[in-house]
């Protein structure tokens, strides 16, 4: 909950484009009319986090992502083109944490030490938190990949209701089955290597 913000956080990921979605299918199919549904509910959720004095970092984030879909989509007339950033995104993500491994600096290993208060890269030397690291890493890399697979078809076909419910779905769940399973993976070798010491 605390990695996409908590409750609010939450919905600022989801409740946008899911507006997007109904709006589009209330209104006739119209693009501006669906953006701007989706940009004024990302704008209220925005001040909602401002009202409470939390950290503006999430809802300004999401309220730039969620316009510069929206504009995208009006730009070009293509309801579709409102998923665009998220596909190009996952594209991205997909290749980065598939190449470090490639390359031999898995992203997960940096994040992990991170988080735990690991100093340095010595972890790079330990062949168990490595192996731990690179598999979490293709992990990740395939739900960014998986996503893309699943969604990629469905935005060429100009589907936006269905692209819309598999951003929804394969959003925040992915996202926290991913964070689960990172952590089954890295937490074992991590203790394996404590008690080794």
């Amino acid at each position: 909950m605390e990695a996409v913000g908590g409750p609010l956080g939450m919905a600022e990921n989801v409740l946008p484009a899911m507006a997007f979605v109904v709006a589009y299918t209330v209104s006739g199919s119209d693009t501006n009319v669906s953006a701007a549904v989706a940009v004024g509910l990302a704008a209220v959720l925005a001040v909602a986090r401002l009202a409470r004095r939390q950290s503006p970092r999430h809802a300004l984030t999401g309220l730039v992502g969620v316009a510069f879909a929206a504009f995208i989509a009006t730009r070009s007339g293509r309801a579709q083109d409102f998923f665009l950033p998220g596909l190009v995104f996952n594209a991205g993500y997909a290749a980065a944490f598939a190449g470090s491994v490639l390359i031999g600096r898995p992203i997960v290993g940096y994040i992990a030490t991170q988080l735990d208060g690991s100093q340095g890269t010595a972890w790079r030397e330990d062949p168990m938190r490595m192996r731990a690291f690179n598999r979490a890493t293709w992990l990740w890399a395939g739900l960014f990949g998986t996503r893309l697979l699943v969604q990629l078809p469905l935005y060429l076909a100009g589907s936006v209701v269905a692209l819309g419910v598999a951003r929804t779905a394969m959003g925040l769940p992915v996202f926290a089955l991913g964070l689960w399973l990172t952590y089954l993976l890295v937490r074992r070798p991590a203790a394996s290597t404590a008690a080794q010491a």
